[in-house]
């Protein structure tokens, strides 16, 4: 009765405190190196067919070496955020990817950009994950989805502005003003992270040294990667069918896509939380598969913006709602090795995405494309329901 009675803003004076000047300052930080490596998107691919004379195989390999050196070094930087602190990460991370950014000036071969690409992929595992553990250890656990929604809005509008600069400074100032930019906003993220403080749980040691994979990052890991494999071909490939279609272009449908996740990681940033991190992924993977498969089955330009439409509102709440479920299975000392494990699945996930999405396409056209895409997010939620049941026999058995 007396819960009937308490008033409607009561909630909200009892939360705990979310974003404050660290939070906004990791904010910032992000957008800055996400700018930086938005700038690279339309740029990268010009300058390898270009000046470096390379085909469309060298700029899938001059795009892959960046993930897969984030991929092997991510769980590697986790230990090392849980062990020596996160403002190293972020601070090292912007460093190594601003000055091996800056090296593309003087890049002439497509064998001297690989290494670079390389190193800055290294980077981008460093402070990705120093500053994602940061956000992490500000939030509450009753508001972790919510300030990770938040946080990916920093992510997100880095990469949507970035390109737009990219392109505009490539046109007067040719590749070397697209470098100089994309290199000095990297600098400036790693800079802003010099005043972070150590937001490590005090007086608690991580468990587990030399472990480079962590247990609870593993299951939320495999189910992200069925959503971010589909995101791989939907950014790769709806620009192509787009046109088959009769569009003009694809920029209307990316503009849909890209308000529906701004609505929902804003507006809808507490719905992980209300809802329960494991409902949440449930309702975004159906929804997920079931937008590809309207792309698949519908084959008119209204199907694929209603399919776009569908596909970004499920992809704007697994991340949020993965990683919390993600950090929410291992100590607080972990938290860093958590990251560094779920995020690795992320960018595996998009570099095999975009390849083996690119083999079906040629096979079977766009619709057998997103038809797999479909089946391939409807397995990432068999796997999310299936170790949620045998979760669940784990903790009844002992009883019983």
């Amino acid at each position: 009765m007396l819960d009937q009675l308490r008033p409607k803003n009561a909630e909200t004076a009892t939360r705990p405190r979310l974003v404050g000047p660290v939070f906004l300052l990791i904010m910032l930080s992000t957008f800055a190196y996400f700018l930086s490596v938005g700038a690279l998107v339309p740029t990268l691919p010009r300058f390898v067919e270009g000046p470096l004379g390379g085909g469309d195989v060298a700029v899938g390999i001059a795009i892959g070496v960046f993930s897969l050196a984030a991929v092997l070094f991510r769980p590697l930087v986790g230990r090392i955020s849980d062990e020596r602190g996160r403002r190293v990460l972020m601070v090292l991370g912007g460093a190594i990817v601003g000055l091996s950014v800056f090296a593309y000036l003087v890049a002439d071969s497509l064998s001297l950009l690989l290494p670079l690409r390389f190193v800055s992929g290294l980077g981008e595992a460093a402070f990705y994950v120093g500053a994602a553990s940061v956000i992490n250890d500000l939030a509450p656990d009753e508001r972790r989805g919510e300030a990770l929604s938040y946080f990916s809005l920093a992510l997100f509008g880095g990469l949507a502005v970035g390109p737009i600069i990219g392109e505009s400074v490539l046109g007067p100032g040719g590749f070397e003003a697209a470098w100089i930019v994309a290199g000095a906003a990297a600098l400036l993220a790693g800079a802003l992270g010099l005043p972070v403080p150590d937001t490590r749980p005090a007086g608690i040691e991580p468990a587990g040294k030399g472990q480079l994979v962590h247990r609870a990052g593993l299951v939320p890991g495999v189910v992200l990667a069925s959503n971010i494999w589909g995101l791989a071909g939907f950014t790769t490939f709806v620009p192509l069918y787009a046109l088959d279609l009769g569009l003009s272009g694809s920029r209307m449908v990316f503009a849909v896509y890209s308000v529906i996740v701004l609505l929902i990681r804003s507006v809808g940033a507490r719905i992980p939380d209300r809802f329960g991190a494991r409902t949440t992924v449930r309702i975004a993977l159906s929804t997920t598969a079931f937008g590809f498969l309207v792309m698949s089955l519908w084959a008119e330009p209204v199907g694929l913006f209603v399919g776009a439409g569908l596909f970004a509102l499920g992809h704007s709440l697994v991340f949020p709602a993965l990683m919390t479920m993600a950090i929410g299975s291992a100590p607080a000392s972990e938290r860093g090795a958590v990251v560094g494990t779920f995020t690795a699945f992320f960018d595996l996930a998009f570099g095999l995405g975009a390849v083996t999405l690119g083999a079906v396409a040629a096979l079977v056209g766009y619709r057998g494309l997103f038809l797999t895409a479909a089946v391939i997010a409807l397995g990432g939620l068999s796997v999310l329901l299936y170790h949620t049941s045998e979760k669940r026999l784990t903790q009844v058995a002992p009883t019983a």
